[in-house]
């Protein structure tokens, strides 16, 4: 008796160690198959999905979230929740390789924005306004502004809708729980934001990088925004340019349009600079034109340095806290359909033509 189960569990033995191989060997394909970074990802997917432990939870999407305008001006009031701990997934960051039971896989198309509006030298303008506007002869102004003496704080960047994010990998889809918010700081827009104030303290330009959250509700943030914007200029009352950073959202609930651009061999996510109108006072935006300069200069010098990075500049009829100076821009930096890589990337070629535009001011 003895002997048979000795025989029986040997038996079992070769029996499991079959399976764990074969196991091994079908995950080891699997991230073989891909390069680089993306092996990563799936080979942290593959060891836990089995377990079922994985533990992030998206924030639930609002479902009237169609378009960035309609966004600009929503009325939703949802609580933006926090990351949720995994210890599977400690970045609590959108994982592209995770089990997502019963979602739909839409898919994620690239574009590359070049023509639209007017062109002028190498870039195009979207005049929707009715304000007949002589781009030649408006990118020959001076700015409205000069900055002063070195390291002295004169750049103020902010986030109205701080929590905006980015998709995890390029892979080309997005699953139905994916929702671009977030509130850790190393994943949404702020993640930009830090690469643009990297490359103004390398050259010696004083800035500070707001990272107050204010779009917990989307009611009041351009005003809460605007608070923050005014607690600054009173403390440093030398502030010059305030830059609200944002990501745009082109598409729709089932599908999303990423804007890129290659510059030496990189991907990056195209931005859009927006410059305001105001022709009757309802803004309370009289020094329009001044923004609008700056506007144009900073276009002017991107698609000069890096040809491609940005789409069509939006000259409109709004203000978003552009009227509190003459040197305010609002900015998107790609789309919820880029990456967080992408995105950074563009942050920071956006610095370095910025410098160049503020120290030809000088």
């Amino acid at each position: 008796m003895k002997k048979r189960g000795l025989i029986k569990n040997s038996l079992y033995f070769l029996a499991a160690a079959a399976l764990s191989f074969t196991a091994f060997m079908s995950i080891n394909e699997r991230v073989s198959s891909l390069k680089g970074k993306e092996g990563i990802p799936l080979l942290a997917a593959t060891l836990t999905i089995g377990k079922g432990n994985y533990d992030f939870t998206p924030v639930k999407k609002p479902a009237d979230k169609k378009t960035k305008k309609a966004e600009r001006t929503s009325s939703i009031q949802k609580k933006i929740k926090k990351p949720v701990t995994s210890s599977n997934f400690p970045e609590n960051y959108y994982n592209t390789f995770s089990t997502h039971n019963s979602k739909k896989k839409y898919p994620i198309y690239t574009k590359h924005y070049t023509v639209g509006g007017k062109k002028y030298d190498n870039f195009y303008v979207k005049n929707n306004t009715d304000y007949n506007l002589n781009i030649g002869e408006t990118i020959k102004k001076n700015l409205g502004f000069k900055l002063s003496g070195k390291n002295e704080v004169q750049v103020l960047i902010y986030h109205t809708h701080t929590s905006e994010s980015f998709i995890d990998c390029d892979v080309g889809y997005y699953y139905s729980d994916y929702y671009p918010r977030t509130s850790d700081e190393r994943y949404n827009v702020i993640a930009v934001g830090d690469e643009l104030e990297k490359e103004l303290k390398k050259a010696g330009i004083g800035v500070i990088h707001d990272k107050t959250p204010h779009d917990d509700t989307y009611t009041g943030s351009y005003l809460r925004s605007r608070a923050t914007i005014e607690k600054y200029l009173k403390k440093y009352p030398k502030i010059k340019v305030t830059l609200d950073i944002h990501r745009d959202s082109i598409g729709s609930d089932t599908y999303k349009i990423k804007p890129t651009f290659t510059y030496k061999g990189k991907k990056g996510a195209q931005i859009m600079i927006l410059s305001g109108y105001d022709p009757n006072g309802y803004f309370n935006f009289p020094n329009w034109n001044y923004n609008l300069r700056f506007a144009l200069k900073l276009q002017k010098e991107c698609e000069t340095k890096y040809s491609g990075m940005t789409r069509p500049l939006d000259f409109g009829n709004f203000a978003y806290n552009m009227n509190i100076n003459t040197g305010s821009l609002l900015i998107e930096v790609g789309s919820d359909g880029n990456t967080l890589d992408e995105a950074k990337y563009s942050g920071k070629l956006l610095g370095k033509a910025l410098v160049q535009v503020l120290q030809n001011s000088l």
